[in-house]
């Protein structure tokens, strides 16, 4: 007789499953990352789309205000609402 008995597949049988659930979530990471999101496009860290910020930009855009209009305004809803700016002046 044969003196090494066959004992399976040993712990290598659950190195490959592993490697497929590895790579699973390695795609649907990079997928989320990348704008996949319940089938609608990333949006980034701008502001929401009701914000105030947003809304007089949109007006501004429609013509419905002009431009010192807009800086005025803008002015006082950054300082209500805190958008930041950099230490050289410059909104982030």
């Amino acid at each position: 007789m044969n003196a090494l008995a066959y004992a399976g597949p040993g712990p290598w049988a659950l190195f490959f499953p592993l490697v497929w659930a590895a790579a699973v979530v390695g795609i649907v990471t990079v997928a989320r990352r990348a704008g996949w999101r319940r089938g609608r496009p990333w949006r980034g860290p701008g502001p929401d789309e009701r914000s105030p910020i947003a809304l007089l930009g949109h007006r501004f855009a429609a013509g419905e205000i002009d431009e010192d209009e807009y800086w005025r305004r803008l002015t006082v809803l950054e300082e209500q609402f805190g958008r930041a700016a950099d230490p050289k002046g410059r909104r982030m």
